[in-house]
């Protein structure tokens, strides 16, 4: 089993919080995380028939019978069961009796909100982070993480990554699509989800993807909506100031796992990556995935941006914070090269407030060089 850096925040949240709610992606370790935290709670899945059932026709019953503390998990199966739990922790609201877990945020996240504000943590746990593979060295290779992935599963059992996420795919069409948004044709969905990995690290052009797939407007965002808020994609938002300057306003497409970027891409060997179109792409993803899950493991929201102006500079990834910004340039090559430092240098000239500067490349070592720290992508590390 994995240490799971957020697992020091959910015990300090339940010792706060009558509810802690985890949330994230199917197979990021939701349940092993409650299970191995909370060993003395009762456990109840509510993918299982029987316990559905009882939650849903004798609510009152089925917390009657987890009032000692309970992990419960899948949580969004019986969504009425929210207000019933509201009732509970209001008569009793003794830190950390009930942990909820679930993978559908859109759905879960509504009941949760309406449900139990103010009495839950929300604790969203990603596919494993850097810190927590055990085996990550200098000498790793970026490309070989990129296409297996992070999902626990395909690390801790060697899956071979093709065929797990081949199933992984057909599970979350089958199942999550299916069952949360009425997507009558899946396989245009699926389409739609093969057309996405293939704009990893670009500009969300809707209408390019409109084109493609003979859909409305509203209907792509809806679906990219759905992947969103099931943890497959993040959107990384531009940066917004007042910096005397045209700046582009469309956010950027990132998969939460490079692994599945690469099954949906068609990439059948890590080695494939390095010539791979969309090799850079593949590398710059997965450092903003890592800096997601990094404030995330530490119960910050994400506070992540890019910045690009209209002629083209950019700076790939901003950390806002209330006197400034981190800013850092994502880079696969293995050698720095001047140019790398003009996106920094542009948004600093313009008004940009950067507390820190730093290259995030695919070399192995580190140095200063024109007041900015260069870091070997196995040591990226944002300040939380």
């Amino acid at each position: 089993m994995f240490q799971r850096e957020l697992g020091k925040k959910v015990i300090d949240w339940a010792g706060q919080y009558p509810v802690v709610t985890i949330t994230g992606p199917r197979q990021s370790g939701k349940t092993t995380l409650a299970r191995a935290l909370f060993p003395d709670h009762r456990y109840v899945s509510l993918e299982e028939l029987d316990q559905r059932r009882f939650a849903q026709e004798d609510p009152r019953g089925f917390l009657e019978d987890c009032k000692a503390g309970a992990v419960i998990d899948e949580i969004q199966n019986v969504p009425d069961l929210l207000s019933y739990l509201q009732g509970e922790v209001d008569r009793d609201d003794r830190a950390g009796r009930f942990i909820l877990t679930g993978s559908r945020q859109f759905e879960m996240m509504e009941s949760v909100s309406q449900s139990l504000a103010g009495r839950t943590a929300i604790a969203r746990l990603m596919p494993l982070a850097f810190s927590e593979l055990p085996d990550l060295r200098a000498d790793s290779s970026p490309e070989a993480l990129i296409f297996k992935g992070f999902y626990p599963r395909i690390h801790d059992r060697e899956l071979v990554p093709e065929e797990a996420y081949s199933f992984y795919v057909s599970t979350y069409l089958e199942r999550d699509v299916r069952q949360m948004s009425q997507v009558a044709d899946l396989a245009t969905f699926g389409k739609f989800l093969q057309l996405c990995a293939g704009r990893s690290g670009q500009l969300l052009n809707l209408s390019a993807l409109s084109n493609e797939l003979g859909l409305t407007h509203p209907t792509i965002r809806r679906w990219v909506s759905i992947l969103e808020a099931s943890h497959i994609i993040k959107l990384l938002q531009p940066w917004h100031t007042n910096m005397g300057k045209r700046l582009v306003k469309t956010p950027k497409l990132y998969f939460i796992d490079t692994g599945l970027a690469c099954f949906l891409l068609g990439i059948e060997k890590a080695e494939q990556i390095r010539s791979h179109p969309l090799g850079g792409a593949l590398f710059e993803n997965m450092v903003v995935a890592e800096a997601l899950k990094q404030r995330f493991n530490a119960g910050r929201p994400d506070n992540l941006f890019f910045y690009r102006d209209h002629p083209g500079n950019e700076v790939d990834l901003l950390l806002n914070y209330a006197d400034g910004q981190d800013g850092f340039e994502i880079k696969s090559a293995r050698t720095i090269s001047p140019d790398f430092f003009r996106g920094l240098d542009v948004f600093a000239r313009d008004g940009g407030s950067l507390r820190t500067r730093a290259i995030v490349y695919g070399g192995t070592s580190s140095r200063l060089e024109r007041e900015t720290q260069i870091v070997p992508w196995h040591q990226f590390q944002i300040h939380s």
